[in-house]
């Protein structure tokens, strides 16, 4: 099975040579990333692509290690992806 970060890269990589891709993963990333990766992505996880360009940066923070109990038992559980 490939990490968190193998998979982010995967993702970019084709989004870079597919342009047909990169629109179904910006219109419907769920879908297209559960599809593309093989994995089923919980009801309760929203995924968000964001498309740079030489104007914007976006800066992805980690989640806040100041977890409720209820998150730490989905995490427990397997239902939390971070990459």
């Amino acid at each position: 099975m490939k990490s968190g970060p193998e998979m982010l890269q995967h993702l970019v990589d084709k989004s870079a040579l597919n342009a047909d891709f990169r629109q179904q993963l910006l219109a419907d990333p769920k879908t297209t990333v559960s599809q593309e990766l093989g994995i089923t992505i919980p009801e309760s996880m929203t995924i968000k692509v964001h498309e740079s360009d030489m104007q914007t940066v976006h800066l992805a923070l980690p989640p806040d290690p100041n977890i409720t109990e209820e998150q730490l038992e989905a995490i427990s559980a397997g239902l939390c992806c971070c990459w």
